[in-house]
């Protein structure tokens, strides 16, 4: 990759994550207005201990750190994944294609698509012609807990956040603002219980997992996993956020003996590179 097209790269994902505006003090978070009275509670509480130095869940004043790891939820980027998730990107994107490692590449859980349309900026700055982008979300939000099938998720209200559900033509119209949107792109549309198991996909390289739930990330390591070239990479974006997401990962790991390394990204995602 040439120096222009580094500093693009780069540039792209400062702006993707909003953290471009950082040093202007040009940001606002991401309200959750149709949460929980608890939701809100912790909300309140989080926005008092911030101003002292702490936090207690995912809604953390911004600043550069937080920005960093992806703890905030940035109203105006279009991933709230944060900058050292995207640099996990661009290395596991880099690796495959310098390496020829087969397979196209996914997120299942897209929010508004930033990820993905990182994923493919890095095909087109790297010259791949060949590889699909596949965007998997339900583009309507979480699913409601399975309780009885999935005991992990009891308790999981993601559902009732609508911030978490946007419409399939924002995010296509996201790709088109970058200039990225063409027949590589891929969409799968539905829950993932419904679009993962009859996916026209023949490999991966890079498997991104975004489904916060046990029964979102277990439905994407049962489909997509056995599809993962040698080589390539898998990675779990809520491993150390959310327990029925680790759960789920540590459980697939075990029935399918599988023992590569978890390696940590930030404080809450991981990845390891499938033998």
């Amino acid at each position: 990759m040439t120096e222009i097209q580094q500093r693009y790269i780069t540039l792209l994902k400062h702006v993707l994550t909003d953290y471009h505006r950082m040093e202007l003090g040009e940001y606002k978070l991401v309200e959750r207005s149709n949460a929980t009275w608890k939701t809100k509670l912790l909300l309140l509480i989080d926005s008092i201990l911030s101003t002292k130095g702490f936090a207690v869940c995912r809604r953390i004043l911004p600043n550069k750190e937080n920005r960093l790891n992806g703890l905030d939820w940035p109203s105006n980027a279009d991933t709230m994944i944060g900058v050292k998730r995207m640099d996990n990107i661009e290395y596991c994107v880099k690796t495959v294609v310098a390496e020829n490692i087969e397979g196209d590449l996914i997120e299942t859980g897209v929010w508004r698509g930033g990820a993905t349309i990182f994923m493919k900026a890095l095909l087109s700055a790297l010259g791949d012609t060949k590889r699909n982008v596949w965007v998997a979300d339900s583009f309507a939000g979480l699913p409601k807990p399975n309780k009885e099938k999935y005991k992990a998720d009891e308790f999981d209200e993601h559902y009732k956040v609508t911030e978490l559900a946007i419409a399939l033509e924002t995010v296509k119209y996201n790709f088109q603002k970058y200039d990225l949107l063409d027949e590589r792109v891929k969409f799968l549309k539905g829950w993932f219980k419904d679009t993962l198991p009859s996916a026209p996909i023949k490999s991966l390289s890079v498997l991104r997992l975004d489904g916060d739930m046990y029964e979102s990330t277990m439905d994407g390591l049962r489909n997509l996993y056995p599809k993962l070239t040698s080589g390539g990479f898998i990675i779990i974006d809520d491993y150390e956020a959310v327990n029925g997401c680790k759960q789920a990962v540590l459980d697939y790991r075990a029935e399918q003996s599988i023992t590569e390394t978890i390696t940590v990204i930030d404080r809450s995602a991981v990845y390891w590179r499938k033998k």
